[in-house]
């Protein structure tokens, strides 16, 4: 009989190659967070204060499983529909929205910002439990994939604090 102190610990999220992906690449299972704009650390500050205590609801959550496999495809289709426009200096709200309108991602859910210097995407496709978000401007074309915040609907940074 096993003791008391022998408990199964919680399993954790399972990553597998995704289509294109050797199984040499794939990430470890680790939650880790996903860049973002926000300019939050990437870990716990030094010396340890109350930041994570307070700020740890706007690090986004990563992705496992077939949502990591989505994410991946989601993002090289947007790279892919980005990069013509990014080669013609073509980085406009209008024409960036419409690309990425094109593949299919709701308008009401796409948010473009930006000048013509660079532009700033995010894409809430929380449907399928996705959230992307990216950049283009002359230099190049970045897009990440994301599971949205923790206690906050949606895949924009909430907002305040605790």
């Amino acid at each position: 009989m096993p003791s008391p102190s022998t408990t199964a610990a919680p399993a954790s999220p399972r990553d597998f190659p995704c289509p294109g992906e050797s199984p040499t690449t794939t990430p470890a299972a680790t939650p880790t967070a996903a860049p973002t704009s926000t300019g939050a650390p990437a870990g716990p500050p030094s010396p340890p204060d109350h930041y994570w205590e307070n700020n740890g609801f706007k690090i986004p959550l990563p992705l496992h499983g077939q949502a990591r496999c989505d994410g991946l495809s989601a993002v090289q289709r947007i790279r892919g529909a980005l990069e013509p426009l990014r080669r013609r200096g073509d980085l406009t709200v209008g024409s960036t929205r419409t690309a990425l309108t094109g593949l299919g991602f709701e308008d009401g859910k796409v948010t473009v910002d930006g000048n013509g210097a660079g532009l700033s995407f995010l894409i809430d496709a929380t449907g399928s439990h996705l959230c992307l978000e990216g950049t283009v401007n002359p230099a190049a074309v970045t897009a990440e994939a994301f599971g949205g915040y923790p206690d906050h609907p949606g895949c924009d940074v909430p907002r305040g604090g605790h």
